[in-house]
């Protein structure tokens, strides 16, 4: 019985959003490529946690979270702009940040 009722919980747990915007980062840019005439301020790697007692996370939730993480990153290295690098592999990415003064 307990069983089944963890299956459940197991699935609503892994549509939740443990991430959340730090200040400064909801005004960072999400670019879809590298932006033309910026500067380049680095890169960084975010991960979060893609499954929970060997169940998958919602797909969607996860690349949101990642992004925001890397939005979270970008104020420090002085960037106002960031774009991935690669596609989310087992809940981790790398992303570049970027300086475009706007």
């Amino acid at each position: 019985m307990r069983q089944l009722l963890l299956v459940p919980l197991l699935m609503v747990l892994s549509a939740c959003t443990w991430v959340h915007m730090a200040p400064g980062a909801s005004a960072v840019r999400i670019a879809a490529s590298p932006p033309a005439g910026c500067d380049k301020r680095g890169e960084v790697e975010v991960s979060v946690k893609h499954s929970i007692a060997f169940i998958d996370r919602n797909t969607l939730r996860v690349r949101e979270e990642l992004e925001t993480l890397a939005r979270n990153e970008a104020p420090g290295l002085g960037a106002d702009t960031v774009h991935p690098l690669s596609d989310p592999v087992r809940g981790a990415q790398r992303w570049a940040a970027w300086r475009c003064g706007r």
